[in-house]
């Protein structure tokens, strides 16, 4: 069975999202580097990939996946893994995965793209932004405050998705140290086994 393959680039979270799933589950995969600099990401080629012209991709067989919360419910179904047990942890999950992409990661990855120069905002919009994230986070630090997990008793995608965007706050300049629950959380999912930080899950150039 041949390997799945990752599109994306080492400093995307949505990326960073589906290589770290895969990781957990200890699926292997190749990997191609999208440059987003040079506009490799609305070439014909890589629009026959993702026709949203965004990163990650992820391409299985004949199958060719985007989004990030897609690539993660795909990836629990194939394998069994990671994705609820019951019918209401499944629906637990998606409610997660939907939350975090409407209220964290665009609070999140918007000022980590301003203080890392990637993007220009004012300091007007910079506030806005991270005060809807640590509105976000304090939503997140009470539903720990009383479970290991967000959804049942184990990891699930709905971790992985939600820590791929808290992974990134202290480059958003945002302090964590208000939120001890999200704080614990995170150390639990980095003892688990396969877990990596960003730098070591996706390359800085293509991987085999």
């Amino acid at each position: 069975m041949s390997k799945m393959t990752l599109y994306g680039i080492w400093l995307s979270g949505p990326t960073y999202k589906a290589g770290l799933a895969m990781s957990l589950m200890g699926q292997p995969f190749a990997y191609k580097h999208v440059d987003l600099r040079a506009g490799a990401h609305k070439q014909p080629e890589y629009l026959a990939i993702n026709r949203f012209g965004q990163v990650p991709a992820l391409v299985d067989g004949d199958l060719k996946l985007c989004q990030s919360g897609s690539i993660l419910l795909y990836l629990a179904e194939k394998f069994g893994k990671m994705g609820g047990k019951t019918p209401e942890e499944k629906a637990r999950v998606r409610e997660w995965l939907f939350w975090e992409f409407d209220r964290l990661a665009p609070n999140v990855y918007r000022p980590r793209a301003m203080k890392r120069g990637f993007m220009k905002l004012d300091d007007n919009l910079y506030a806005l932004y991270t005060t809807n994230a640590n509105d976000a986070l304090k939503v997140l630090d009470g539903a720990l405050a009383t479970s290991k997990f967000l959804v049942g008793s184990e990891p699930t995608i709905a971790d992985v998705a939600v820590y791929g965007d808290v992974a990134y706050a202290t480059e958003a300049a945002i302090d964590l140290s208000p939120y001890p629950n999200v704080k614990g959380w995170m150390e639990r999912l980095e003892k688990l086994p396969g877990f990596k930080p960003y730098e070591d899950v996706l390359p800085k150039q293509d991987a085999a």
